[in-house]
């Protein structure tokens, strides 16, 4: 006769094994596993550059982000452009430019804000814009 072997999952995200004669049990106990809740700040940056501004100073604007991205407190810096997606009565595909950044507490948001380092980079690259908006939100992840 042709011995077999098993396997029988459990809900309960253990197993056990049938081999033969013997039973072997892996069990995990679920309320050991935890899942914690993260809060996330994001910082949301669109930009309107000035139009007579040369292809190469509309490029240069990209160092304001890399610099950014090198200051404390600051997670996950991403820029881009707009997407060449169909136009519908709510897109706004206006800007030049947009940014998201994270951070771990408002507390870090609100400091990165004062940083001189920030404030250095905003004054160096504000000549190139006519329009920046700012949306701050809040996740639980």
């Amino acid at each position: 006769m042709e011995r077999r072997n098993f396997i029988i999952k459990s809900a309960s995200a253990g197993a056990l094994a049938l081999t033969g004669t013997k039973v072997l049990a892996n069990t995990i106990d679920e309320t050991a596993i935890e899942t914690k809740s993260k809060t996330v700040y994001f910082h949301y940056l669109l930009f309107w550059l000035k139009p007579e501004l040369t292809a190469a100073e509309v490029k240069d604007f990209q160092n304001f982000f890399e610099g950014l991205k090198k200051l404390p407190y600051v997670k996950n810096v991403r820029y881009g452009g707009p997407a060449n997606s169909s136009p519908r009565p709510v897109m706004d595909n206006s800007f030049t430019y947009n940014a998201s950044m994270e951070f771990d507490s408002l507390e870090d948001l609100e400091t990165y804000g004062k940083l001189e380092g920030h404030l250095a980079l905003v004054a160096k690259y504000k000549p190139f814009f006519n329009k920046m908006m700012v949306h701050d939100s809040i996740y639980n992840q």
